[in-house]
């Protein structure tokens, strides 16, 4: 009898003391110290992040080896959307002005424009092309007839609103792998925009010392 009454006295000063210190912590450790989600971090393996990946000129996926130029060019879409050309991050939002590499092509007729900016290109220069709206009906055809000699297969089928991207060499070769011409022509069950196919575009890195 003595060992159950010991045992009994022994349970209710156990208890006594679980509660008189869970009431003692209560009353002063400050609340939210430890939150429910830092006590489900602990014992959690470290998340290693990737930094945020490094922009790149001219807005290209990777980078251009050294010694070479990056270039992108966007064609127009839609009434908003001019064309862009980008070469060694510099954009070139122009029409075709001699001495100036890149050339636009929008909706009035820049067929002389284009002409002098191919003829007075000196040799050993870069041209990029694109159209904003329609090269089709205000490009005259001797306009077109020189993008041809400079190596271009689509020039003469660009139909009306067509988007054009077009990268040509005077006075030397490109790289084989270059992407040299792209074409997308309007189609109303297509079209990204009404009455404007979408955008294209082409981009990559050319050697400095070809040029």
């Amino acid at each position: 009898l003595f060992t159950v009454v010991l045992r009994i006295f022994g349970f209710l000063l156990t208890s006594l003391a679980a509660w008189y210190l869970g009431y003692f912590v209560a009353a002063h450790v400050p609340q939210n110290t430890v939150s429910i989600a830092a006590l489900q971090e602990i014992g959690k393996k470290p998340v290693l992040r990737a930094p945020a990946p490094k922009r790149q000129k001219c807005d290209l996926w990777s980078p251009c080896p050294p010694g070479n130029f990056a270039y992108r060019i966007l064609s127009g879409g839609g009434k908003q959307r001019r064309a862009k050309i980008c070469f060694e991050d510099e954009d070139r939002n122009v029409m075709c002005v001699p001495g100036i590499t890149s050339c636009v092509i929008d909706s009035t007729d820049h067929s002389r424009e284009m002409m002098d900016f191919i003829r007075k290109a000196p040799e050993g220069s870069l041209l990029l092309m694109a159209t904003y709206d329609d090269g089709s009906t205000r490009l005259k055809d001797d306009a077109k007839k020189l993008v041809e000699e400079l190596g271009s297969k689509e020039i003469k089928n660009i139909k009306f609103r067509s988007s054009w991207v077009f990268i040509a060499a005077k006075g030397f070769k490109l790289p084989d792998n270059t992407q040299k011409e792209k074409i997308n022509h309007s189609d109303q069950a297509k079209n990204r925009y009404k009455g404007w196919p979408a955008e294209i575009q082409i981009e990559g890195c050319i050697p400095r010392n070809l040029i």
